[in-house]
């Protein structure tokens, strides 16, 4: 069970692909997509990143950050990144913490789950039967 609409979004602090350090309170004011993912390069998962690659300009113009989670390493995401030319932050959550924190741990691995944390930390959104292909607009089209 997704944590629910309206609830404050539990902080968290990871690794990106790159070793940089992100926070979810480095991020207050702003919109956040955080969208969970079983595993990089995974047909189903690779779909998703590169609807949101593809679309990425249009997250940037309206000041959202689209942060991708799965329990791969760092290492793991910088192939995966680089491969695809994600041009977004993929956070590793090898320890699971992210993972559980939002309840999608789905044993060994992150559930496709995608929360939208509003500028004040709040969960505006949560989406649970996400289409791979069309994620990144489906999501757009939410937030209007």
């Amino acid at each position: 069970m997704a944590l629910q609409v309206g609830t404050k979004a539990p902080a968290f602090t990871a690794k990106d692909a790159d070793g940089n350090t992100v926070s979810l309170s480095d991020l207050a004011g702003k919109t956040v997509v955080l969208y969970f993912y079983p595993k990089d390069d995974t047909p189903g998962c690779t779909k998703e990143a590169q609807s949101f690659r593809d679309n990425y300009a249009e997250y940037q113009g309206k000041d959202m950050v689209v942060l991708g989670v799965s329990t791969d390493d760092e290492a793991s995401h910088k192939l995966f990144q680089e491969k695809y030319g994600l041009p977004f932050q993929l956070l590793a959550d090898s320890d699971k913490t992210i993972t559980k924190a939002y309840d999608v741990d789905g044993g060994g691995y992150a559930k496709r789950v995608t929360y939208i944390i509003d500028g004040d930390g709040n969960i505006a959104h949560v989406d649970e039967a996400v289409k791979t292909a069309t994620h990144a607009q489906d999501i757009l089209a939410v937030m209007g």
